[in-house]
């Protein structure tokens, strides 16, 4: 039987291997060819242009180019790959939505430029072998392009939108089933795996390794290699360590049976492949394989701003801007339920790796320079009902995921170091990051109980801003019925997300009431300059920014990405960040803005609007180290996944803190009026957490 299937899969490629060197051939003559329209024959040798290299790079590759090559030309090779999307050449690229609604017309424009971005994809493909991705990209161009000429030669005019629309929409529709069923088998299946392939096998002392994936390499990339290749095994080794081993409590603080699990998924960036290593190494000692796949680019595996698996340096930032909606030329309910369609077909062929699959592991990075979007009218944006459908389709796939891959079964973690790119404090960042990353969880964990201890016996919280910040929030919080047995803040120590320092409950949202405000954050890698929320019994009632000069702009910039296009969020998490090692070490090298969630929510008091922590999970007891269960594991909307299950959920969760420098007073209020401070102008007031002073006062700040 199994003869019989590689003899198919032969016959598959060969066929495959045709269909390519017949639709190459066809691209090759385009360059040259003249159809009477100036404009669209630039866009179409241009594109042409662009695949024959990918052509040539192909041939590059199987000559062994990739080992025999020095730095310079790899180098220079890479960069040719996307030379037109850097941001000096940008401007008069393709890939520019502007550009090309100004050279090719609004609709055309706009379907275009979408196209070249599409074809771009192909890169990655091309370095990992995947042919037949090749090939159907490949014969949508020349399909495209077949339909203006035959339209010039036979009527002498351009062939209409709705003609190219028609192309462009059958190709992601045909091949949703091939992308799901890839990203399935990516996310679930260890064999075949590319960039597990250069982890184990490439020569990481030597940079050029970092070319094998197709990736962008810059400055920052090559500079993190070398970093991490000159630092001490020891070193490396405490940095996976770390991490591994967080991932490991994190299943067993939750009694998960990690025994059960055969894969874990890997993300991070590139430079990290020496830490990376030593991580498979780790989880091959826990019984498990690594997992791990390209970030998204193409339209079939759904691209987003914020980059999931393993990716390269940040090639054009406006760019992916610029596209982040290209899904609303083709988004309506027919295509909502074929991708959902597909996506079950998938997950129920490997259902049984589902099963085994214990959840990602995660590398954050942070320190990029500062990325201001700008807003471009000449964007495809989504419509009011196209945005409902999304939010609709979202939700309705990860119930569809989690039918598979069972919540109450697999866990995560999260650790973060910082980029070259933030500057020349990188060295000594870095190595103050692994020293935070690996605090006594011993000494937080008891000082953060005394705070628990005190908070437990509140009934709501108040929290008012200072310096500038006009934050003046009430938090109602969960009232306990058996205090001597159940507690209502979670004491998180360094497991799942490193490092230390927090503790946070979910709360009731009926009573929580007021404004969040923080004069400037980043969240998910966009800046946000004074972020405001307005909170009414716990559901966002309004919000804005100051990023731009035109109010409706900021509304809608903090509504995508803050509320991820949902008309409200309720405040899903209130949480105390206890990590003032972390705080003293953004102010000494002035990096405050750029320090990422994971670690700015541990340097002040923070609040999440999407689900709660404990979202998806809340039947499964959590207790924490002095043996109490967390009683608040829920709140009023996600209580109803048991009636309105469609209701439920939101699937975001973005945190936003507030600085201690920002922080005029954080008190527990009980039932009968007692007011407990816990911290007054940014310090720690409540008896037995003033330790966690001792940072900032040695610091002198």
């Amino acid at each position: 039987m199994s003869e019989k299937i590689e003899i198919g899969q032969e016959a598959e490629k060969e066929l495959q291997r045709e269909r390519l060197k017949l639709v190459l051939s066809r691209i090759r003559e385009i360059p040259q060819e003249h159809f009477g329209n100036q404009a669209f024959e630039d866009y179409f040798a241009v594109t042409a242009q662009f695949l024959l290299l990918l052509e040539e790079t192909g041939k590059f590759l199987e000559d062994g180019g990739l080992k025999k090559a020095s730095l310079e030309e790899l180098t220079e090779r890479n960069h040719a790959l996307y030379r037109d999307i850097l941001p000096e050449n940008y401007e008069k690229s393709y890939a520019n939505p502007a550009y090309a609604v100004k050279r090719l017309g609004k609709e055309m424009g706009a379907a275009l430029s979408f196209l070249y971005v599409e074809m771009r994809s192909l890169i990655g493909f091309l370095y990992e072998e995947r042919l037949l991705e090749a090939v159907i990209r490949l014969e949508l161009f020349a399909e495209v392009y077949a339909a203006f000429v035959y339209e010039w030669q036979e009527n002498e005019k351009l062939p209409s939108y709705e003609d190219i629309h028609v192309i462009l929409y059958w190709f992601v529709s045909d091949y949703a089933d091939m992308a799901a069923e890839n990203r399935t088998r990516e996310l679930l299946v260890p064999d075949h795996n590319f960039a597990a392939g250069i982890i184990r096998n490439g020569d990481l002392s030597d940079v050029r390794y970092l070319f094998a994936y197709g990736e962008y390499v810059g400055e920052n990339e090559l500079t993190m290699a070398r970093f991490l290749a000159g630092l001490p095994q020891e070193t490396i080794n405490i940095m996976a360590d770390t991490y591994t081993e967080g991932y490991r409590i994190g299943f067993e603080v939750t009694g998960k049976d990690l025994s059960k699990k055969k894969t874990v998924e890997l993300r991070y960036q590139l430079g990290f492949e020496r830490m990376m290593r030593r991580a498979i190494e780790n989880f091959e000692k826990m019984g498990l394989e690594p997992v791990i796949y390209r970030a998204a680019y193409s339209i079939l595996y759904n691209p987003s701003l914020y980059k999931t698996g393993f990716f390269g340096g940040s090639v054009n930032r406006q760019c992916d801007f610029d596209h982040k909606d290209d899904r609303a030329l083709f988004l309506d309910k027919n295509y909502v339920n074929r991708r959902l369609e597909v996506s079950r077909t998938a997950f129920e062929k490997y259902k049984g790796e589902a099963l085994l699959y214990a959840g990602p592991a995660v590398v954050e990075t942070f320190g990029e320079a500062s990325f201001e979007p700008v807003n471009k009218p000449e964007c495809t944006h989504m419509t009011k009902e196209q945005n409902r459908l999304w939010v609709d389709y979202r939700t309705r796939a990860g119930q569809l995921q989690r039918e598979y891959i069972l919540e109450e079964e697999r866990s995560f973690t999260i650790i973060a170091f910082p980029v070259p790119e933030i500057g020349p404090c990188f060295p000594e960042l870095f190595e103050e990051i692994i020293r935070i990353n690996t605090l006594d969880y011993q000494l937080y964990r008891d000082i953060q109980q005394t705070m628990i201890n005190a908070l437990d016996r509140a009934d709501f919280c108040e929290i008012k801003g200072m310096n500038g910040n006009r934050t003046s929030l009430r938090v109602n919080l969960h009232k306990l019925k058996n205090p001597e047995t159940e507690t209502i803040f979670e004491n998180c120590v360094a497991d799942v997300n490193i490092p230390v320092g927090e503790v946070f409950t979910s709360p009731v949202l009926k009573g929580t009431d007021g404004i969040l405000h923080v004069s400037r954050v980043f969240l998910n890698g966009l800046e946000y300059r004074d972020l405001t929320l307005t909170f009414q019994d716990g559901m966002v009632r309004d919000y804005t920014c100051r990023n731009f000069e035109d109010e409706e702009e900021n509304r809608a910039f903090v509504w995508e990405n803050v509320l991820c296009r949902h008309e409200s969020l309720p405040m899903g998490e209130f949480a105390i960040g206890t990590n003032t090692r972390a705080y003293v070490a953004a102010k000494k090298y002035g990096v405050e803005e750029k320090f990422p969630i994971l670690i700015a929510e541990k340097t002040g008091p923070h609040f999440a609007v999407g689900d709660t922590c404990y979202s998806h999970a809340e039947e499964i007891k959590v207790y924490n180290p002095d043996g109490k269960e967390i009683a608040a594991r829920d709140n009023e909307v996600s209580s109803l996944r048991i009636t309105k299950p469609e209701q439920a959920y939101f699937n975001c969760h973005t945190d936003i803190t507030i600085p201690y420098d920002e922080l005029g007073e954080l008190t527990a209020v009980t039932r009968d009026g007692v007011r407990i401070p816990i911290i007054e102008r940014g310090r720690f007031v409540l008896p037995g957490t003033k330790e966690l002073n001792r940072p900032l006062e040695e610091a002198g700040i």
